[in-house]
């Protein structure tokens, strides 16, 4: 099979096309062939020797990637049967090898992919939508009527969770610059901010969960913003020690938390995708052969929604 491995921690140009044996699967796995990979910023922080990389870095050869949609064809669970179409995050955070034709992957980490949604759409659903999912659901527990403020809503993670957040009935504030206001609005969201327009507090107040994807000084100014006893969890990084002591003080919340694959997850997201209650918005796809172009494409910081690579 065809591979796409990281030859050397660095640029994009470290990653390499290479023929490398089939994956030989294990009990309760599954072996699929691939059609379509999500690639994410932490694919590119690993590349650069960042993210995840201390826990694969010593492993030959590394195969980046975790997000996946494809066909079934070896089975070792009786979760799936060969010719079944699937979905899911592999193996996060770990070595999920999903820079490949074919992928083994724990059966208990995937979904069914609903028929009316491409392979395309599912990839996309995957590491960015549980990670909406998992910090609106599982960790800060949104209710009706929350507002609920998440930053960088045009990004991968952000189009999930407006979505998301508004399914679960909350009142939803997404920033981005001013041409993706449109596009954010279009996902439900309630208001949009521009965050160049001004400070933050000159736009909303009274916030009860804040989701952050930019880290850095965001936080510091959406702490401003929130009420007490709100919280803001942040996804690119761990938040300070002295913001969440600032934070504390504050009366709020504040924490970090990294996405973990989960089937019954994938199945939620699997519902969602099949009632229409959540759209992926793929706004870039490439070929297998394009890997390292797709990774600049998403470097550029400038991606709405999700970048996708296509195996034929």
């Amino acid at each position: 099979m065809k591979a796409i491995i990281l030859e050397e921690f660095g640029s994009a140009d470290q990653l390499a096309i290479q023929e490398l044996p089939k994956p030989v699967i294990k009990e309760h796995e599954v072996l699929i062939q691939v059609k379509a990979i999500s690639i994410n910023p932490v694919d590119i922080k690993t590349r650069e020797g960042k993210g995840v990389s201390g826990l694969i870095k010593e492993e030959k050869p590394i195969i980046l990637g975790w997000d996946i949609s494809g066909i079934v064809v070896e089975t070792k669970s009786d979760m799936f049967k060969a010719g079944d179409e699937v979905f899911g995050m592999v193996n996060f955070p770990g070595h999920g090898k999903a820079y490949a034709e074919y992928v083994a992957a724990p059966a208990d980490q995937l979904a069914l992919k609903p028929s009316q949604i491409s392979h395309a759409d599912a990839a996309a659903a995957t590491l960015a939508a549980l990670t909406a999912l998992q910090v609106l659901v599982d960790h800060a527990k949104i209710k009706a009527g929350d507002r609920v403020l998440i930053h960088a809503a045009a990004g991968g993670v952000g189009h999930y969770a407006v979505q998301i957040a508004k399914h679960l009935g909350a009142y939803v504030i997404g920033t981005s610059s001013a041409a993706k206001k449109n596009f954010i609005m279009s996902l439900g969201a309630d208001e949009h901010i521009d965050y160049a327009a001004g400070p933050l507090e000159e736009f909303t107040k009274d916030i009860d969960f804040v989701l952050d994807a930019i880290g850095g000084e965001n936080i510091d100014k959406s702490l401003k913003v929130i009420r007490k006893g709100g919280t803001i969890i942040s996804i690119p990084s761990g938040l300070r020690e002295e913001v969440t002591e600032k934070a504390k003080a504050m009366g709020i919340n504040g924490y970090f938390t990294m996405v973990q694959s989960n089937g019954q997850n994938m199945q939620k997201i699997a519902g969602l995708l099949d009632d229409r209650s959540l759209l992926s918005h793929v706004s870039q796809t490439f070929d297998f052969d394009q890997m390292a172009d797709a990774h600049r494409a998403l470097e550029t910081g400038r991606t709405q929604g999700k970048i996708v690579v296509l195996i034929a």
